[in-house]
């Protein structure tokens, strides 16, 4: 039952009484709250009778309660600089606005609160991009768009707060400087072909190096050259290149796969040629050694008998030199007269063997201006004869 309804004890929470009474008035509610907090602080009680003057605390109430504020108030002042490092953070502390000691690692730790000293954390192990794209000039005075994204980290959180004003837009002007440096230093084929690599690998050391130099407390991870093409106003032109290096590249392996056909047969045919001359050589020196030995042995039989070896080697040069003759002459005996016979027509009228020989074995050729008869078989057979004794 609330407490002002008929027939209820109707007892005022702030000490009077209902029956339909008014309201409290405000000065009592103030009163009655000093007096209350009189008594706190060790105050002396209300008079007696309806009317009690305020009672006022005394001096030394007022000065513990004073102290007890305090008392609280310095004990959450100084609860205020307990602080937590998370696992991937680190804790940079300042002393009035300036840097005090080295960054804290994670785990919980306490510094003077503020407004002494302050605690900003710094997050390390977060992977920072900053991307770029931009037109070059290389070393050959082309132009290529290279677009470039670099990823960094926080190796330094001291450094990175208070080294540089702003060190993420210095490791995107330094990243912009030096990728500018390395493509102006290389052709634009070495950029947009096989170089690529190698630009990643200098322009990485370039800004590393630069924002060592500059205290920044970040450490590159990795330089992505994500693309690298001639501007787009000619592209046309540097497709056509593109195709006319294809082509010499597609001829030159024409070229060496002919090479490699031909260079073999051509190294196979010097090769025989080779042995064939060695062959030759063999043989001439070996006929030449035959007929040395032969002038020998025909020198031996000349100091013997040098008639007979004359008469030999004549018969010998004359045979030679008429055996590739096809004209023969007949010597008669006792007379001048001369016998021709015509074996050319005779051979080209019948077969070179036995056609040729039974041809002129029934011719009997006559003697022109003479009686004369040709030397008998057997005078021919006793020439033979000696010429081969003298052999």
């Amino acid at each position: 039952m609330a407490w002002n309804e008929p027939g209820g004890d109707n007892k005022d929470p702030w000490g009077g009484r209902g029956g339909g009474q008014q309201p409290p008035d405000l000065d009592e509610v103030v009163r009655k709250l000093q007096e209350r907090v009189s008594k706190l602080f060790g105050g002396g009680g209300g008079g007696s009778g309806g009317g009690a003057t305020p009672i006022r605390p005394s001096g030394g109430g007022i000065s513990i309660g004073l102290g007890l504020i305090a008392a609280v108030i310095g004990v959450v002042w100084i609860f205020s600089g307990v602080y937590i490092v998370g696992p991937a953070e680190r804790g940079v502390v300042t002393r009035f606005g300036a840097f005090a000691e080295p960054p804290t690692m994670p785990g919980p730790h306490w510094h003077m609160p503020f407004p002494v000293e302050t605690v900003e954390k710094v997050d390390v192990d977060q992977v920072r991009s900053v991307p770029m794209k931009a037109l070059m000039l290389t070393q050959d005075e082309n132009i290529v768009a290279i677009e470039l994204a670099v990823q960094y980290k926080v190796k330094d959180a001291g450094a990175y707060l208070f080294s540089v004003r702003d060190p993420d837009l210095t490791l995107q002007e330094v990243s912009e400087t030096a990728v500018r440096e390395v493509v102006g230093r290389s052709e634009m084929d070495f950029v947009l072909k096989e170089g690529r690599s190698d630009v990643v690998a200098r322009t990485k050391g370039l800004i590393q190096e630069a924002l060592d130099q500059y205290k920044t407390g970040l450490i590159v991870t990795s330089v992505n050259l994500q693309d690298a093409q001639p501007p787009e106003q000619v592209q046309g032109a540097f497709e056509d290149a593109i195709r006319a290096r294809e082509d010499e590249e597609r001829f030159k392996n024409e070229a060496e796969a002919y090479a490699n056909d031909i260079i073999p047969k051509a190294r196979g045919g010097a090769a025989r040629q080779r042995e064939e001359a060695n062959g030759y050589k063999e043989s001439v020196i070996a006929e030449a050694q035959g007929e040395a030995s032969r002038f020998e042995q025909l020198l031996t039989e000349y100091q013997k008998a040098p008639e007979v070896t004359r008469q030999r080697l004549y018969i010998d040069a004359m045979e030679s030199v008429l055996n590739k003759s096809s004209k023969v002459l007949i010597d008669v005996e006792g007379g001048n007269s001369l016998m021709y016979l015509p074996l050319d027509q005779m051979m080209k009228r019948g077969a070179l063997g036995n056609s040729g020989e039974s041809a002129t074995r029934g011719y009997r050729p006559e003697p022109q201006g003479g009686s004369s008869t040709p030397r008998s078989s057997g005078t021919r057979a006793r020439d033979t004869q000696r010429s081969r004794e003298v052999r």
